[in-house]
């Protein structure tokens, strides 16, 4: 297990492409490139970005989701190609860069009549994304996110039976604000867990980590224990700390109960 950064740490604050020289400055190896806007999309700029990673390797992509993925499983058949092309653009630009996974949210919930998913029709569109993003060598990870169609555990189980090789993402940030425990996620996702995003919160909000009260010892312990070797990847967001010193000093707390 190790300790990454994604790029939407610094989102509002940093250029993307100027992002991965603060990350590499301080000494992590992996990252989450979160591509922000349609501009981001393009082969010239994953080229852009594939010439700046030196020794940084991608793990994921991360997309500005609502911008096309809810209507990637849209039952307009003109509106949901629109989205697929763009979703091809990006996992084309995944596959240059080397990243093995998509950070996927997926459609969000606006209405109270979306809450009752119908996975009879949403199920084989998942399917057909995860095998859309393996011909790019890319696999497709739902993560659990308060505000989409993961919004609480037992989503996962049951897309599961329509798309088998759908993988996941746990982001413990998203779990809190969703109301329930990352553990009853991470039971659920198991085996299939690909990604892991991490900061920390207390009752007055998200923090730093290290600044907060989330136990990581145990999370960490938990992760091993579903068999998980991937990375930790911090995800603040960019008005949850102050300067990039706080960011530096959370891949040094993590580093530390990992090696420890």
């Amino acid at each position: 297990m190790q300790v990454g950064v994604s790029t939407a740490t610094f989102f509002g604050k940093e250029v993307t492409e100027d992002t991965l020289d603060i990350i590499k400055g301080m000494g992590v190896d992996v990252c989450e490139v979160f591509l922000t806007t349609f501009s981001e999309y393009t082969p010239q700029f994953s080229d852009l970005l594939k010439s700046r990673l030196e020794s940084l390797s991608v793990h994921s992509i991360h997309t500005l989701t609502n911008q096309f993925e809810p209507q990637l499983t849209n039952r307009v058949e003109r509106t949901r190609e629109d989205a697929l092309d763009i979703f091809r653009q990006v996992l084309s630009s995944a596959s240059n860069l080397g990243a093995k996974y998509y950070t996927f949210h997926g459609g969000a919930i606006l209405k109270v009549s979306q809450k009752n998913i119908n996975f009879a029709h949403l199920g084989p569109k998942m399917n057909e994304l995860c095998n859309i993003a393996g011909e790019y060598g890319i696999e497709l990870c739902q993560e659990n996110v308060h505000w989409a169609v993961y919004q609480k555990p037992g989503f996962l189980a049951n897309i599961l039976d329509y798309a088998p090789n759908l993988k996941s993402c746990l982001d413990i940030k998203q779990a809190m604000q969703s109301g329930y425990d990352y553990r009853d996620y991470l039971a659920e996702m198991s085996s299939t867990l690909k990604t892991v995003h991490i900061c920390d919160y207390d009752s007055s909000g998200l923090k730093p980590i290290g600044e907060g009260s989330f136990d990581f010892r145990e999370l960490v312990s938990r992760l091993r224990d579903v068999g998980y070797d991937g990375p930790m990847i911090i995800e603040l967001y960019s008005g949850d700390y102050e300067d990039y010193e706080q960011v530096r000093r959370s891949v040094e707390y993590i580093n530390n109960i990992i090696k420890n």
